[in-house]
């Protein structure tokens, strides 16, 4: 069976996890659906690719960008 997801757990300093709870807020998104689309945007804007189809899209990137 092909998992669906992975967790990624790591650590950042206090202040940057305010920062990015904040920033996911204000996006309207869990921080880990925040991260998922600031980590796609990058690779997109980067042509990094891992080759595989994606299994799904971000509704939209973050807004402003």
């Amino acid at each position: 069976m092909v998992r669906k997801t992975e967790t990624l757990n790591l650590r950042v300093a206090p202040d940057l996890k305010d920062l990015i709870r904040q920033a996911a807020e204000a996006e309207r998104r869990s921080i880990s659906s925040f991260v998922e689309v600031l980590v796609r945007d990058y690779c997109q804007e980067k042509s990094i690719s891992t080759g595989q189809k994606q299994s799904r899209l971000p509704e939209e990137g973050i807004q402003g960008r």
